[in-house]
């Protein structure tokens, strides 16, 4: 009798993964934060939260060969600085585990200390212990740790119908940084951006607490997953759609993607790793909002509205075109 194939991890992906554990949960009462956002949290009273949000990086599948163990821990927390600025929370404190290989040597532990050191400094936040382990590959966790009023709290449900759509930035340079890394494509001159962008990305984490601060957002999301993923998650949990008037493309990645013959909103819409904010404005708070953000040396460029038609489309001048929900996605995506 033949076997019932299994389903694996592979077949299953993150987002799926992630579903399945949270079906086998006890969910806590009153979570000021809902499964399925950016970060977690627990009431400490009445208006204050614990706000805490764990993200792992692994040299395998987060770190090409070109990223220094520096860099490879700075990135490390700025994929969790970059939840808590999506929900506009300020990080105090950090918490690291560490997986190291046994061929690791005294100089490359200090590099991931400093590394580590340096990205919390860089956002306000203190390393305050952790744990160490022997792994085959490395590792590199972090548990962030914060505090917000939970009415200021920026979730991923909240979005209208005829909310401004608005982004902190351009998008494609990772991705095309990263093609470039690896070999497949030439940069000519922009090169050092698109690498940077890999290399050293930011957390928009300034921009994120200038827009919690402003009260005119109705919803808001990290677009590490990349952009068009972050659009059906926001859609999907707002219960909207979405109606883009443009692709937010830098114009290096436009340069890129001519040179090497590719789409260069191919390269904006489903590449990962940019650590922009995508947000909702309610539109009378619009240039509120706008203000704030450029009080801290942001920028909020708007790309389109919410819809009551529960789909995400590109305004074209004769068409509307749909954006698949796809991204970068662990067990499934390709580094």
């Amino acid at each position: 009798m033949n076997q019932p194939k299994k389903t694996t991890v592979a077949t299953l992906g993150e987002h799926r993964i992630i579903q399945i554990i949270q079906n086998h949960l006890t969910p806590m009462l009153n979570m000021p934060v809902p499964f399925g956002d950016d970060v977690s949290a627990v009431n400490l009273n009445e208006t204050l939260a614990a706000v805490l949000k764990t993200d792992m990086l692994v040299a395998k599948t987060d770190v090409p060969e070109e990223m220094s163990l520096f860099q490879a821990a700075r990135k490390a927390i700025v994929m969790n600085v970059s939840d808590f600025a999506s929900k506009g929370v300020q990080p105090i404190a950090a918490l690291v585990a560490l997986g190291l290989p046994k061929g690791f040597t005294q100089k490359n532990i200090e590099d991931i200390a400093d590394g580590l050191n340096a990205g919390a400094q860089e956002y306000g936040a203190y390393i305050i212990g952790g744990d160490t382990s022997e792994a085959s590959d490395l590792i590199i966790s972090i548990s962030l740790y914060g505090t917000a009023q939970k009415p200021t709290l920026m979730l991923r449900s909240g979005a209208k119908p005829g909310d401004i759509l608005a982004v902190t930035g351009l998008f494609g340079k990772s991705a095309a940084g990263l093609r470039f890394l690896l070999g497949d494509c030439s940069a000519s001159k922009n090169a050092k951006t698109l690498i940077d962008a890999v290399l050293t990305p930011k957390a928009r984490l300034y921009e994120g607490l200038a827009l919690s601060g402003c009260g005119g957002v109705s919803a808001s999301m990290d677009s590490s997953d990349g952009l068009a993923w972050t659009l059906h998650e926001l859609a999907r949990l707002s219960n909207v759609g979405f109606e883009l008037t443009e692709v937010p493309i830098a114009p290096e990645v436009k340069r890129f993607a001519e040179l090497n013959g590719l789409e260069p909103s191919e390269l904006a819409l489903f590449g990962g790793e940019e650590y922009e904010l995508v947000v909702t404005v309610k539109p009378e708070k619009w240039e509120a909002t706008v203000a704030a953000v450029e009080a801290v040396g942001g920028q909020l460029l708007p790309i389109g509205k919410a819809t009551e038609q529960k789909q995400i489309l590109l305004k074209t001048k004769d068409k509307l075109l749909a954006i698949e929900a796809r991204g970068w996605e662990h067990f499934k995506s390709q580094p």
